[in-house]
Protein backbone atom coordinates (compact mmCIF):
# COMPACT_ATOMS: atom_id res chain seq x y z
CA UNK A 1 0.00 0.00 0.00
CA UNK A 2 2.85 2.41 0.76
CA UNK A 3 4.27 1.77 -2.70
CA UNK A 4 0.95 2.71 -4.32
CA UNK A 5 0.70 5.87 -2.22
CA UNK A 6 4.23 6.88 -3.21
CA UNK A 7 3.51 6.29 -6.91
CA UNK A 8 0.28 8.25 -6.59
CA UNK A 9 2.19 11.13 -5.03
CA UNK A 10 4.81 11.14 -7.76
CA UNK A 11 2.24 11.11 -10.55
CA UNK A 12 0.12 13.88 -9.04
CA UNK A 13 3.24 15.98 -8.41
CA UNK A 14 4.35 15.52 -12.03
CA UNK A 15 0.94 16.72 -13.24
CA UNK A 16 1.11 19.64 -10.81
CA UNK A 17 4.47 20.71 -12.22
CA UNK A 18 3.01 20.54 -15.73
CA UNK A 19 0.02 22.61 -14.63
CA UNK A 20 2.34 25.14 -12.96
CA UNK A 21 4.55 25.47 -16.05
CA UNK A 22 1.54 25.95 -18.30
CA UNK A 23 -0.08 28.38 -15.81
CA UNK A 24 -3.23 26.29 -15.64
CA UNK A 25 -5.70 26.35 -12.79
CA UNK A 26 -5.48 24.03 -9.76
CA UNK A 27 -1.69 23.66 -9.90
CA UNK A 28 -1.37 24.72 -6.26
CA UNK A 29 -3.99 22.21 -5.12
CA UNK A 30 -2.34 19.40 -7.07
CA UNK A 31 1.03 20.27 -5.54
CA UNK A 32 -0.46 20.15 -2.06
CA UNK A 33 -2.10 16.78 -2.66
CA UNK A 34 0.90 15.23 -4.40
CA UNK A 35 3.56 16.39 -1.97
CA UNK A 36 1.37 15.61 1.04
CA UNK A 37 0.87 12.03 -0.12
CA UNK A 38 4.62 11.68 -0.64
CA UNK A 39 5.26 13.03 2.83
CA UNK A 40 2.72 10.69 4.39
CA UNK A 41 4.18 7.68 2.60
CA UNK A 42 7.68 8.49 3.83
CA UNK A 43 6.41 9.08 7.39
CA UNK A 44 4.70 5.69 7.35
CA UNK A 45 7.90 4.11 6.05
CA UNK A 46 10.00 5.71 8.81
CA UNK A 47 7.71 4.58 11.63
CA UNK A 48 7.10 1.14 10.10
CA UNK A 49 10.81 0.25 10.35
CA UNK A 50 10.80 0.69 14.15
Amino acid sequence: MIHKLKNFGFSITCFAILFKLMSWQYADKLLIVGLSSLGISYLIKVFKND
